[in-house]
């Protein structure tokens, strides 16, 4: 089993990348730097000028595997979402009733990320903070809607309609399961947000309670709809 999982590669749609990053050792540590990057200065400072002095290469070696930083971007949140959906399968599988299928679910993407083994060019824990603190950039854009049509999102999406198909197990003629799946992911990444920056507007300062939050939220949700009927 632990051979098989150091064997999973995370698919990102192609339409993403110029030449598969992780096709090289140079693609995987322009990744693996460009991740450290952007998690201690943020995206806005991070070029690919600076990423190619960064990995001892020139400006022109990043742009032959993208197009630009906001693909860039793309890329590491597309496989951040994937590298997630890859965990709530692993973890959820084995487990046979609805309910508590879907609490597992809420844990794996509410809780602190901590380092993954599987993928070791990636810091997990690095690209986490991106996430919480640049996770709407990627859609803040005015090509949204055909990098949409392009499927660039479909991983995104999918982890949704995973979670989404849980609660549907739970209480199968619930209306809102994506609304509500997707206040969840960006709410949690918020939340995580709120805790490091401005603490006094939130009360999940410990992770513990974020989670146990965003678990109320739900299954209040389902059960008070459930009781409605």
């Amino acid at each position: 089993m632990q051979n098989l999982i150091h064997h999973i590669q995370i698919t990102i749609n192609p339409g993403i990348y110029l030449k598969n990053p992780e096709s090289s050792d140079l693609g995987k540590r322009m990744i693996s730097e460009g991740i450290h990057m952007i998690a201690s200065s943020g995206f806005d400072n991070f070029t690919f000028r600076k990423l190619g002095e960064r990995i001892g290469s020139n400006e022109s070696s990043v742009y032959r595997y993208f197009e630009n930083k906001h693909k860039f971007l793309i890329y590491l949140t597309s496989w951040y979402w994937g590298w997630l959906e890859y965990r709530l399968v692993l973890e959820t599988n084995s487990i046979t009733d609805a309910r508590e299928k879907l609490d597992r679910a809420l844990t794996v993407i509410t809780q602190p990320v901590e380092t993954d083994d599987a993928f070791g060019h990636i810091d997990e824990v690095a690209l986490n903070r991106i996430m919480v603190n640049e996770y709407s950039k990627p859609f803040l854009t005015a090509e949204v809607d055909e990098e949409n049509k392009a499927g660039y999102f479909e991983i995104y999406k999918r982890l949704i309609a995973r979670v989404s198909e849980m609660i549907s197990n739970v209480l199968p003629d619930y209306p809102y399961s994506n609304s509500l799946v997707s206040t969840i992911l960006e709410g949690s990444l918020h939340q995580y947000f709120l805790a490091a920056h401005f603490p006094s507007l939130t009360n999940c300062n410990d992770p513990q309670d974020l989670t146990k939050f965003f678990k109320q939220v739900v299954f209040s949700s389902l059960d008070t709809y459930g009781k409605e009927k």
